[in-house]
């Protein structure tokens, strides 16, 4: 019987994308914490963020999933669930993006939250892809251990 050669991410790598995504949060936090301005404005720029990065995770999701299934000659998720998770995500982007844009605050303060914002999601998508791959591998050692 031939064992399978299970790839993992390494321990150093884990960390750098863990430590990279606190570190976004982190810096988004300080800039809607600090926000100046309307208590509306902070609201509708904390729920924005929010709604980015579920949708986000949410997108990273699907997207491995249907190429997953792709690869196993599935069919993938409807299309009208396609339609939902893209239209999400980039309403939430529009959306959080529109509010930024239209906030009457320092233009030096509206480049920080739209810095630390895109950070955030670059770092969402790295963490959904690191975490799938970890769970992938448990589930292949598990099937290998079953085998053996």
């Amino acid at each position: 019987m031939q064992k399978v050669l299970i790839s993992r991410d390494t321990k150093a790598w884990q960390m750098q994308v863990w430590v990279s995504f606190l570190i976004a949060a982190f810096l988004c936090g300080v800039g809607l914490a600090y926000l100046p301005g309307k208590d509306l404005d902070r609201a509708f720029m904390i729920m924005g963020y929010m709604f980015c990065l579920s949708a986000a995770f949410v997108l990273a999701k699907f997207v491995r999933d249907n190429e997953k299934a792709r690869q196993g000659g599935r069919a993938g998720d409807t299309s009208m669930f396609k339609l939902v998770v893209w239209g999400g995500f980039f309403l939430a982007m529009a959306l959080t993006g529109w509010g930024l844009l239209r906030m009457e605050v320092n233009e030096t303060y509206k480049a920080y939250l739209g810095v630390s914002w895109l950070y955030l999601i670059t770092c969402t998508f790295t963490l959904a892809k690191t975490l799938r791959d970890a769970h992938e591998a448990d589930l292949a050692e598990a099937i290998e251990g079953a085998r053996e």
